[in-house]
């Protein structure tokens, strides 16, 4: 009764204002035709960028809530999960992903994690470490290339070349995924999106840089992956429809001249987002 639509779950945490996470997965994945169910891990009133914010934690309540998904009976073409705060988050993700996947959902993991070849103040050895546990269960996987070390325990180096990220790709995939997107990897003036899917030779896509980073870049980019997938577009276009995406709304973002604490504003081209 409940699964005449496609759906996404999506495991993030949301955040009433910055635009990241869960409030910007919601509208992205909705515009691109899919129906978009977020399972919240905790609540922020503003994300931790601001120099205050409160902040709820969700853990104790997921599996309630997750119980009721099950007396519904949903299913899911897709399940998409982004930032985890605990061990027990995990625990609680890898139960959802054995609970709901099914041989017609894909899960696409988003290991947020950290950047610039550290760890995030927020996460623990021992949660990166968990975090691998994820990847077995995965499809498609999103790090950044300070991800994508830290889950192969490869020593970070920004100017590796391409055929050095194609290992760390083949080192992922023996793991679970089969499709890896290594994004917002520097060179120069440009960013580069590093593809691998197993069996195939490496594509590299890449877009001018613009501006300085903003909160909420990699959650458009993994929730317009995750909806591709589920609608059937080839993974590389995929990667290029992403890119393109958001170099559009970062343009637009400096133009409009939006602090950086606020995210980007891709609701000026949610009309445009189903054209590849």
């Amino acid at each position: 009764m409940h699964n005449h639509q496609k759906k996404i779950a999506v495991i993030n945490d949301f955040c009433g204002f910055g635009k990241c996470s869960i409030a910007v997965s919601l509208p992205i994945i909705s515009a691109m035709k899919i129906h978009c169910c977020p399972l919240p891990t905790s609540v922020f009133s503003n994300h931790t960028g601001f120099e205050s914010f409160y902040f709820n934690d969700f853990t104790e309540n997921m599996p309630a809530y997750i119980s009721e998904w099950e007396n519904l009976g949903l299913k899911f073409e897709g399940i998409l999960s982004g930032f985890l705060g605990s061990v027990n988050q995990i625990d609680i993700v890898k139960n959802f992903f054995e609970k709901f996947k099914t041989d017609k959902t894909i899960i696409v993991v988003d290991p947020v994690m950290g950047d610039n070849g550290k760890l995030y103040p927020t996460y623990s050895e021992e949660l990166a470490s968990k975090m691998r546990e994820l990847l077995k269960f995965a499809d498609i996987i999103t790090p950044n290339l300070t991800e994508a070390c830290i889950l192969t325990d490869t020593a970070f180096d920004n100017t590796m070349n391409d055929d050095s990220i194609f290992e760390i790709c083949k080192k992922l995939s023996e793991k679970g995924p089969k499709k890896i997107v290594v994004s917002g990897i520097e060179r120069g003036d440009d960013l580069e999106n590093f593809i691998f899917e197993k069996g195939k030779p490496y594509q590299v896509i890449r877009e001018h840089k613009v501006g300085i980073c903003r909160s909420g870049t990699g959650d458009v980019f993994s929730s317009m992956i995750a909806a591709d997938a589920v609608n059937g577009v080839n993974f590389s276009e995929s990667v290029e429809h992403a890119s393109s995406f958001i170099g559009k709304v970062l343009r637009r973002t400096v133009e409009l001249d939006i602090p950086t604490t606020d995210g980007v504003c891709f609701e000026e081209f949610l009309s445009e987002i189903n054209s590849i």
